[in-house]
């Protein structure tokens, strides 16, 4: 069985997220899931911090490992033994977006495949960046992220 790595930003993480996280976790023998650490912007939630969030969301599902990584995400896959990047798709302009950076990091590592992964339709309109919108107004989310994200994120109004 292929070992895989599920990068993103998770600023912060939410149920689209965990629902790629467990079906790609069923299909590999092991998934990382990389929060990236992209210095050049900022986040509601620090790298280390999201790391936390997906940490306590994911406590049942042994098989997935969680790390913070601020390089390319091939390398890291190459470094921890990883020949697949798994990528969630929610729509048409997801899908163009990550068919062009397979391209990309195909050519960097050939020997990664990017395995794509249609969103839930629960979740198909679901970000990040609304969440944080939502909770900045203080609307209900809690049927878009687990709940140690809704705690931090009533701890941190953004």
């Amino acid at each position: 069985m292929a070992h895989a790595v599920f990068a993103g930003s998770f600023d912060p993480p939410t149920f689209g997220h965990l629902d790629i996280i467990a079906r790609a976790s069923s299909i590999f023998e092991t998934l990382h899931v990389v929060v990236a650490a992209n210095r050049n912007k900022r986040g509601l939630f620090e790298p280390e911090e999201r790391a936390q969030l997906l940490t306590a969301s994911i406590d049942a599902m042994t098989n997935v490992f969680v790390a913070v990584w601020d390089g390319l995400v091939v390398d890291y896959a190459r470094n921890a033994g990883c020949t697949i990047l798994v990528r969630g798709v929610r729509g048409i302009t997801d899908f163009a977006s990550e068919y062009d950076m397979a391209i990309l990091n195909s050519q960097l590592e050939p020997t990664i495949e990017t395995f794509l992964i249609c969103a839930d339709p629960r979740y198909s309109t679901l970000s990040s960046s609304a969440v944080k919108e939502f909770a900045h107004f203080r609307r209900d989310i809690s049927a878009l992220v687990p709940s140690p994200v809704l705690k931090a994120l009533a701890d941190r109004r953004p």
